[in-house]
């Protein structure tokens, strides 16, 4: 007897994977990966050609599906990394590569169009949401400036979920959680800003351009014929809106209602929380975007997460298997050893250009010290993105943390008392296609996402030590030095 389930797909930088959820009791009956490449450049290009994506979804959901052999998928649902800007020509086909969230290329892009809109006030005034290089609006400016012929091939500039929802079902369209990372859309009135477009090019016809907004919790379109084959999948499955990763990662872990801040380790750091209204930080470093059910989802996003905590384990050839061990057997505070994670900037604060920088070196310092400073100055970095929230009118009692961080029991325990907080761990597996799979089921007419609640896994209660006091204190010197010196 076939099985009958959802299917999640969630596109992130590394990898797409794809989970099964059964039908029934949302439990996750497989999961299926493909990894990615990325292009990296010193300038700091961060790209990957949409056709990647595509080989990765179709690698991970036949994977997942192997797993278990026959089942009966009822819905699909699709989770991206936001930001990213895909370029199609009139055959929908990508014209270049898309740039990505962590591409920091854009910051004169952004000092322009804020300065033609009149300034920081009027920019959040106008979308609720500064321009920072990770957004898609400075990349849309970028691509006229740089590659003026790729920029008039373009007929259609979409996000990667929008893309992979396009290649399923032949529907170009967008939802309002991810059109809110664009910095081209108003998330108070759940609308593009002709405004912020007319900056960019007053000539465009952006009506054409830009994917018409559906409901997230609607189905966009049903599975077509040359995506079922590939997929190995019959033709007619209905799609969700979808939504960008944070949105996806929200439904998945429950933060559809008033709760705790969920704060995610992947190679990215993001906090976020639901708001049943716009949530706008006055100094624009917390982002105002839209969740994926209908509500908002107040965010913030540090560059350097595990992106900074594989660099430094290459750097020194520790096995993934002894980061644990290099955690549990320093103490905190690293010895002294204090690092600020800027490794090819970073997002919060705005610093595009930034560069990481290590203080307090000893001769005593080991590799293990080295590997617990960088996992500290991430953590800090995101306790310094976590104020940023609160000016948005979040007030964290405790948090959810997800992410491949989240597996480390020593890291967990460092979070707690960087946060001040108590820190959860829900059982779930893969919260971003979780959360796909959850709105492809509610989008179906099954139960609302809002009846999903996980279960706790671990719990780390906060420990006081001078010590993480101290380092904080230096990471913050450190950290206004860098942006007063530009390093």
């Amino acid at each position: 007897m076939k099985k009958t389930v959802f299917l999640g797909i969630d596109c992130g930088t590394q990898s797409t994977k794809a989970v099964l959820m059964d039908a029934g009791n949302e439990k996750l009956l497989a999961v299926g990966r493909a990894d990615h490449e990325i292009v990296e450049r010193d300038d700091g290009t961060r790209e990957q050609h949409p056709d990647w994506w595509i080989a990765a979804l179709v690698d991970s959901v036949r994977s997942a599906v192997h797993e278990i052999g026959e089942v009966e998928v009822a819905g699909i649902g699709v989770s991206g990394q936001q930001h990213g800007m895909v370029c199609l020509d009139d055959a929908h086909q990508p014209v270049r590569a898309a740039k990505l969230w962590n591409d920091t290329t854009t910051q004169p892009q952004c000092d322009r169009l804020t300065a033609v809109l009149g300034g920081p006030e009027a920019v959040l005034e106008l979308t609720g949401n500064a321009f920072l290089p990770g957004y898609t609006a400075p990349k849309v400016q970028w691509l006229l400036d740089n590659e003026p012929e790729a920029y008039h091939k373009t007929n259609y500039i979409c996000l990667p979920h929008d893309y992979l929802n396009l290649w399923l079902t032949g529907t170009y369209g967008t939802e309002p959680g991810d059109a809110s990372g664009t910095a081209y859309f108003d998330a108070r009135t759940r609308s593009y800003s002709s405004e912020v477009l007319g900056a960019i090019d007053g000539g465009r016809n952006w009506d054409e351009t830009l994917p018409p907004l559906v409901d997230s919790l609607s189905i966009i379109g049903t599975l077509r014929d040359e995506a079922a084959e590939a997929l190995r999948l019959p033709p007619g499955i209905p799609v969700s809106g979808g939504g960008g990763d944070n949105m996806c990662s929200a439904i998945g872990v429950g933060a559809v209602k008033p709760g705790p801040v969920v704060v995610s380790l992947g190679t990215s750091g993001t906090g976020f929380a639901y708001s049943s209204a716009p949530a706008v930080d006055p100094q624009g470093e917390a982002a105002a975007f839209c969740d994926s059910t209908g509500g908002w989802l107040p965010l913030v996003c540090t560059l350097n997460a595990t992106g900074a905590t594989e660099w430094v384990r290459r750097l020194f050839s520790v096995d993934r298997s002894e980061v644990e061990g290099a955690l549990a057997g320093t103490d905190p505070g690293a010895d002294g050893l204090v690092f600020l994670p800027h490794l090819g900037g970073e997002r919060t604060p705005n610093h595009p250009s930034g560069a990481g920088a290590f203080a307090g070196l000893r001769t005593g310092h080991t590799p293990a010290h080295f590997v617990r400073a960088v996992v500290e100055g991430v953590t800090f970095g995101l306790r310094y993105a976590l104020r940023a929230l609160e000016r948005s009118g979040i007030r964290p009692q405790e948090v959810t943390l997800v992410g491949g961080g989240a597996g480390s029991e020593a890291w967990g325990q460092i979070c707690a008392d960087v946060f001040e907080l108590p820190v959860m761990r829900p059982e779930v597996e893969e919260a971003a296609a979780a959360g796909a799979a959850l709105q492809a089921r509610a989008a179906a007419g099954h139960s609302p996402v809002s009846d999903w609640t996980p279960g706790i896994s671990r719990r780390w209660e906060p420990v006081a030590h001078s010590a993480i006091k101290e380092t904080g204190a230096a990471l913050d010197a450190l950290r206004d030095a860098a942006l007063e010196r530009g390093f």
